[in-house]
């Protein structure tokens, strides 16, 4: 799991922001659909489950980074599960493969900028020191003279929220200066808005040539100072600025004076209506080295008996982080990611295994595994800005990513909670058992945004993430809060997240139940799963209701 923008997914939805709002539609769950889920009778076994992670945890796959021997021996074992059990290949042309060409991105200099004002007098800013930037996908060499420099409070355009901070600006050759995070009156709690997906797209539909986020505290300042010079991947062709970058309070203060610190203020409790011309223009110096990175998104499929182009889509990321440039105290090198996420990639092969043995979907069923999902969601990304199988007909992605290892749980957490109606197929099946949906429990986290759903999400698709529920039968919130805060302590992107044979796979079945339970739903239904009113991505799902019937 991985938090990063992802611009060329969100490019084409985001044009589609102005919308109206899609009313949610009254019967998500048919009857008929439910009955069939609620008859199935899924086996999920924790010895594969086990066995899976075993394999693609083992030091053998070498932390499973894209475009490495990893790579080849987990799609290489994908494939001949999922040709054992007999599924389809997913990917174009009978391939199980997409491919998706990564470019890594690394500084081959500090880079050089300066800013002029209305004296004409040239102002040097220190790289790391007051300023950071790094170069766009398109071009690892970028040189400009003069580029105006404007500023757009929190760079936000949400109409059903009565939001606009730009107004009919016209940004074409600007670099635009916005706020880092969302407005108060949107939550405490990270939202899209708030997400820079929605920032840089809502700037490059106006032509700007690069985004720079003012940090406005001293411990988010030095986080944007810390991964300013480390290498840093995108996707092949991705839609972006040609630069982007952050600022410190103080280089915001010496670049606007007194009159962007009153802008600020007003910035900060009401969307602006247009940019604030700062009547500074910067020169700007980047150059970095590429290194381009083939690697391949996996896909199988079940045909839908009766709608085939119809699809629900479950999804996992293959990849983890490689090995660690030096060892630990005890030789180990390998970030094997079991938990994170061998333990999704398991999920999803049994996942495929049951809606085999089980009654044949309606609508056709995709099983995604996506790579880079660590590098920033970039598998996800390739795949929504080309979709294989449209965006506008996929009813529904639910995504795995971590399973829990747990006991039995009262609750069944997500990530996101309140956003979609798959909640509420998922909540009939789980006080099925005894549970009850809920969120995660760290909302200030938004961890909705930091996993490969959320592409889908971006693109309009209903998608859903369980997570680990804390909310112990044994022991309560109080129990199961710990347990949970130490396994991520303990294990998260750590060296030590590797397969163990004491895995209590308890809640991880009870959830793989309850997807399948919900995916066949969604598979045999003849509506549409929708967003609720109060979600960011109802006004993109809403623009391309022509294409489902």
């Amino acid at each position: 799991m991985f938090l990063r923008r992802s611009p060329v997914v969100a490019l084409a939805a985001l044009v589609l922001s102005a919308c109206a709002t899609a009313p949610v539609s009254a019967a998500v769950l048919q009857d008929d659909a439910f009955a069939t889920a609620s008859a199935a009778d899924p086996q999920f076994s924790p010895e594969r489950l086990s066995d899976h992670i075993k394999y693609l945890a083992s030091d053998e796959l070498e932390g499973r980074f894209p475009g490495l021997v990893g790579e080849r021996l987990t799609l290489a074992y994908l494939q001949a599960q999922y040709e054992a059990l007999g599924l389809e290949p997913g990917g174009r042309d009978g391939s199980w493969l997409q491919p998706v060409d990564l470019v890594r991105f690394t500084p081959e200099r500090a880079p050089t900028v300066a800013w002029i004002g209305a004296d004409g007098v040239s102002h040097p800013l220190i790289s790391g020191t007051d300023i950071t930037l790094r170069a766009g996908p398109v071009d690892p060499v970028v040189k400009i003279d003069g580029a105006p420099l404007v500023f757009a409070g929190y760079g936000v355009v949400a109409p059903e929220r009565g939001w606009d901070d730009y107004g009919d600006a016209d940004l074409t050759g600007k670099v635009v200066v916005i706020l880092r995070g969302q407005p108060e009156s949107m939550g405490a709690d990270p939202n899209f808005y708030g997400s820079a997906t929605h920032k840089t797209q809502e700037a490059l539909k106006r032509g700007a040539a690069a985004v720079i986020t003012l940090q406005d505290t001293d411990s988010r300042w030095r986080r944007a100072v810390g991964g300013a010079a480390r290498p840093r991947m995108t996707v092949k062709g991705a839609h972006d600025t040609r630069f982007d970058g952050s600022i410190s309070a103080a280089t915001a203060t010496a670049i606007g004076g007194a009159a962007l610190e009153d802008t600020l203020t007003r910035a900060k409790s009401g969307a602006l209506g247009g940019v604030v011309d700062l009547k500074v223009r910067l020169d700007v110096d980047i150059a970095e080295t590429t290194e381009i990175i083939h690697s391949n998104n996996l896909l199988a499929r079940m045909p839908g008996t009766t709608r085939p182009d119809e699809y629900v889509v479950y999804s996992a990321h293959w990849d983890h982080i490689g090995k660690a440039k030096e060892p630990n105290a005890d030789g180990d090198d390998i970030y094997n990611g079991a938990w994170d996420n061998a333990s999704g990639t398991a999920g999803l092969i049994e996942m495929a295994r049951a809606f085999k043995a089980g009654p044949a979907p309606e609508r056709t069923v995709v099983f995604l595994h996506v790579t880079a999902e660590e590098q920033g969601l970039l598998g996800s990304e390739a795949y929504a800005a080309d979709p294989i199988y449209p965006l506008a007909r996929t009813a529904a992605d639910i995504n795995i990513d971590m399973l829990p290892f747990t006991p039995a749980t009262r609750d069944v957490a997500v990530f996101g909670v309140g956003k979609s109606e798959l909640e509420d197929i998922l909540g009939r099946f789980a006080l099925a058992q005894g549970r009850t949906v809920t969120g995660d429990g760290y909302p200030q986290q938004g961890f909705y945004y930091r996993s490969d759903h959320f592409n889908f999400a971006a693109g309009g698709v209903p998608a859903l993430m369980p997570w680990t529920g804390r909310d112990f039968v044994e022991g309560g919130i109080e129990t199961g809060a710990a347990y949970y805060e130490g396994q991520m302590d303990r294990y998260y992107h750590k060296l030590t997240d590797e397969w163990r044979a004491d895995y209590d796979f308890t809640a991880a079945v009870q959830n793989l139940d309850l997807l399948y339970r919900l995916g066949l739903t969604v598979a045999d239904g003849t509506t549409w799963p929708a967003w609720r009113p109060t979600a960011e991505f109802n006004a993109i799902r809403d623009a391309t209701a022509d294409q489902r019937r």
